[in-house]
């Protein structure tokens, strides 16, 4: 009877240690992350059979029991998955929101100091001073483009440089998942007991590695962990680990992706596989946000450059130099200087694949200025047998035909503000990336004979008007605007016009004269007439191409033999016209194929940026609530509760005193039968 009652209470005494023992590693372990609450698990011993019936045995623990439950850890790892990838992205768009809408550092400041220097040239064409501030605004324009795209620039190094240490954390975390993988099975067979530490520290770098990309995980038989991401791709399998490297991309150099090791060399993972943590934060933004505002802010640029230099080339500068002039190679019209369309061949083009280039679109008229239709995206240009493929990545849009030429062809009925060198012979496989604004801040600047010398910008017009000198009439003529087409079109200069029995004449013989618009008149002898209407628009065209050269009006009422003379405009000092016009750009639909202005797609882009950001915000705000509730839902279960973890210490402490005094009282009996038996 002794040696039951003391076995009893030393089972007794040992679960209450046991207990006592866990509660304290509970308490130990409160702000431990990814531990989970212990308890031990007690079951009765096997009773001993009498005549008299069954006497208990005591008690034995029968394991250590890790609260878990795998759906409130699954919940937990995808909400941080989700959260983080939240927190990249607007860790990183909120560089670009400062960057945009910073009243001193944004881009509208620089537009609008520029288009007002423009127009004090309009107002004082003949003051070098006005020139030369026009040239410094122009220059800090530029300036502010090439700031703003450095800026932009260095963001890809950035973010190039950050997928490098996250890759680098991601191999770091699966070699640990392995190694736990091989560790977890030994210790459990060992024991036949589950290692509950071992497994609470693999859930850890779990989680861990969720908050770096999103994974999900399978268990083997032996208990070790499969860990794969995107649509299968595997990172751990057992103890074995596929690492994921970072690869120059092949359609762009400058450009960091990831891949996986494989045996025959590193294989690019398409980033659409790879998202949530982290590393999908960062591919995501610099996908849609900042190729969004390089290629944005480039498409700015390069329209800004295109359309004044366009509208320049129709004026005559202070030594009265025009597209008139004798030696027209030496006019120097352009104010901005710009580099064409960038295009980048892969690196895993046919060898002997040919080189490429593009090149961008002059600006057609519209509405007495110029525009352009470039597009804020990048292109893919690709060949195979049955002939080549343009494709817009911003909607994959394509273009199709035999050859560069029929793109081309396809381009003028579809215009995009660049063509191709139509030369080249693609090879079957090549592929080839086209990036027509997406450095082009960075590249914009002022031609440099301008900013040595601001007599060369071009704010009068080439081309004046004037009224007879002894006209008896009333009639007035305009100081008329040239259009591309005006050199051919004023070939017959001097004209003088006269004007006879309702008719004007002496207009060149084949020169073509448009009324209001209307079908043009083709001059063929000197005595055709075109008849006159007080304040309608005359235009002479280019005989060739029947585009806009010269256009002007005469009001009033003219006497028969009143003559109005068109000839080239010297000694115009004082004449702004080419600058007025070029101040109007500002507010003119220059892009976007005649819908905005440059400062309206600007603004655009800033309300696009700004939007972005706060739809990151709100979305990260709210997974912030889902993550919290997923965090409790799983602390409810798994969670140390110090006040419960006090009232099991004192609910141990009070069995293992009891147990002590049982294993007392049957020490004490014992002791008694001895003395009994002596």
């Amino acid at each position: 009877m002794g040696s039951g009652i003391i076995g009893t209470a030393l089972s007794g005494l040992q679960a209450a240690q046991f207990g006592l023992q866990t509660t304290e590693h509970n308490i130990a372990n409160a702000n431990t992350p990814g531990f989970s609450r212990q308890r031990t698990i007690q079951a009765s011993n096997f009773a001993q059979q009498t005549g008299s019936g069954f006497f208990g045995q005591g008690t034995h623990v029968v394991t250590v029991e890790r609260m878990y439950s795998r759906f409130l850890t699954d919940q937990v790892n995808r909400s941080q998955s989700s959260m983080s990838q939240l927190d990249s992205y607007a860790a990183q768009i909120s560089q670009i929101n400062d960057l945009l809408a910073d009243p001193a550092t944004g881009l509208s400041p620089a537009l609008q100091g520029f288009f007002t220097s423009v127009q004090e040239v309009a107002a004082n064409p003949s003051q070098l001073a006005s020139r030369q501030i026009m040239v410094s605004a122009a220059q800090t324009l530029s300036t502010r483009y090439q700031s703003m795209g450095d800026q932009l620039a260095q963001m890809y190094d950035g973010v190039n440089g950050q997928i490098e240490a996250t890759v680098t954390s991601i191999n770091a975390n699966i070699k640990q998942i392995a190694l736990l993988n091989q560790q977890i099975p030994v210790a459990q067979v060992a024991t036949g007991q589950p290692a509950n530490d071992l497994l609470d520290t693999r859930d850890q770098l779990v989680l861990e590695l969720n908050k770096m990309i999103k994974a999900k995980i399978t268990t083997n038989s032996d208990g070790s962990y499969n860990v794969f991401i995107g649509s299968g791709q595997q990172l751990v399998a057992g103890s074995i680990t596929m690492d994921l490297a970072t690869m120059s991309s092949p359609s762009d150099p400058s450009r960091r992706v990831v891949g996986q090791e494989g045996v025959t060399g590193v294989h690019e993972i398409p980033e659409s596989l790879l998202n949530g943590g982290t590393l999908g934060g960062l591919l995501t933004f610099r996908s849609e946000s900042l190729d969004q505002a390089s290629n944005e802010l480039g498409r700015n640029a390069i329209s800004l450059a295109l359309t004044f230099n366009a509208q320049s080339a129709l004026g005559q500068d202070l030594l009265g130099q025009s597209q008139l002039s004798s030696a027209p190679t030496s006019f120097t019209p352009d104010l901005f200087s710009v580099t064409s369309p960038k295009v980048i061949a892969n690196t895993n083009n046919p060898p002997g694949s040919p080189t490429v280039s593009a090149a961008f679109v002059s600006p057609p008229p519209f509405n007495e200025n110029f525009y352009t239709d470039l597009v804020s995206s990048d292109y893919r240009l690709s060949a195979d047998a049955s002939g080549v493929t343009l494709t817009r990545l911003a909607d994959n849009k394509q273009w199709s035909g035999a050859d560069l030429g029929e793109i081309n062809t396809n381009l003028a009925s579809d215009p995009q503000g660049f063509t191709l060198d139509p030369s080249p012979t693609l090879l079957d496989g090549s592929s080839y990336l086209i990036q027509p604004t997406r450095d082009a801040a960075r590249k914009l600047s002022v031609n440099p004979a301008i900013v040595a010398d601001a007599r060369l910008i071009t704010a009068a017009g080439p081309i004046r008007t004037s009224t007879g000198a002894t006209n008896t009439g009333l009639a007035k003529v305009s100081a008329g605007s040239v259009g591309t087409g005006y050199v051919a079109a004023v070939a017959g200069m001097p004209m003088s016009l006269e004007y006879q029995g309702g008719n004007l004449q002496n207009f060149p013989v084949g020169a073509q004269v448009s009324i209001n618009g209307d079908a043009p008149v083709v001059i063929a002898a000197t005595t055709d007439v075109v008849p006159y209407t007080s304040g309608a628009t005359i235009t002479l065209l280019d005989p060739l191409t029947s585009t806009p050269g010269f256009s002007f009006t005469i009001t009033g009422v003219p006497n028969n033999g009143d003559t109005f003379s068109i000839a080239r405009n010297s000694g115009a000092l004082t004449d702004g016209r080419n600058a007025l016009a070029l101040a109007q750009l500002q507010t003119q639909h220059t892009m976007a194929g005649k819908s905005s202005s440059f400062q309206e797609a600007y603004a655009q882009l800033v309300s696009q940026t700004g939007s972005k950001a706060n739809q990151i915000q709100v979305s990260s705000a709210a997974q912030q609530a889902l993550l919290i509730q997923a965090q409790d839902n799983r602390e409810s279960l798994s969670g140390v509760n110090l006040d419960e973890e006090a009232a099991n210490l004192i609910l141990y402490q009070q069995a293992y005193q009891a147990a002590a005094k049982a294993l007392q009282v049957s020490s004490s009996l014992f002791d008694l039968i001895l003395q009994m038996s002596a």
